[in-house]
């Protein structure tokens, strides 16, 4: 019998290695699928419709909001961005366990609609590699950097909403220690209710 999949939902410190965590796990396993977000920003260079996004016009966005055909939305810089909820309950039904990337606003919504959805919080070992890994990027200026630093304190009041805190240190290791947290979450007797059903029926059998 093959089992629904598991939503997982992956928050983090700019610079705690989400992003390369994804995608270690979908390189080292075949059931994890990462969720295409809808946007009505335009596509850019390479981008292709249904791989980074599904591109949507403002009014098709906003009817899908209005249908409740998203997880979870958001309007950033001028562009809806969502989570369409027919293609992770597709994958999802095909027993791939899907990975949501988002803040942890988004995962509290996505937790209020969907309970069994399983929140993962990663981060860096510690403050100063956090600082450390966000210089290294070369990529923001010290502003920017300081910026991303105190939404860090904001973040951290948050994390005891989520089920899980990983700590993204070792890639391999991190990404073998959230494999093996999927892996027990699909033995929760929540998620076993037609199996023990089944085996029930079957121990009826005995005591006829």
């Amino acid at each position: 019998m093959e089992k629904r999949g598991i939503l997982l939902v992956v928050s983090g410190f700019s610079g705690a290695g989400k992003g390369t965590l994804m995608k270690e796990l979908l390189r080292r396993y075949e059931n994890y699928a990462l969720s295409v977000s809808a946007t009505t920003r335009k596509p850019r260079e390479g981008e292709e419709e249904g791989r980074e996004y599904f591109f949507k016009t403002r009014e098709e966005f906003e009817q899908m909001i209005a249908e409740g055909q998203l997880i979870e939305y958001a309007c950033y810089v001028g562009n809806y961005y969502g989570t369409p909820k027919a293609y992770v309950e597709q994958q999802l039904e095909q027993g791939q366990d899907v990975i949501l990337e988002i803040e942890i606003q988004g995962a509290r919504k996505v937790k209020e609609r969907f309970p069994d959805t399983v929140l993962l919080f990663v981060s860096p070992p510690g403050a100063e590699e956090l600082k450390r890994r966000l210089t290294k990027r070369g990529t923001e200026s010290p502003e920017v950097i300081e910026n991303r630093l105190k939404r860090a304190v904001e973040e951290a009041e948050g994390i005891e909403d989520y089920d899980y805190f990983v700590i993204n240190d070792d890639l391999e290791a991190c990404a073998e220690h959230v494999h093996q947290i999927v892996r027990c979450e699909h033995s929760r007797t929540l998620r076993c209710g037609e199996l023990l059903h089944d085996i029930r029926e079957e121990l009826k059998a005995f005591s006829k």
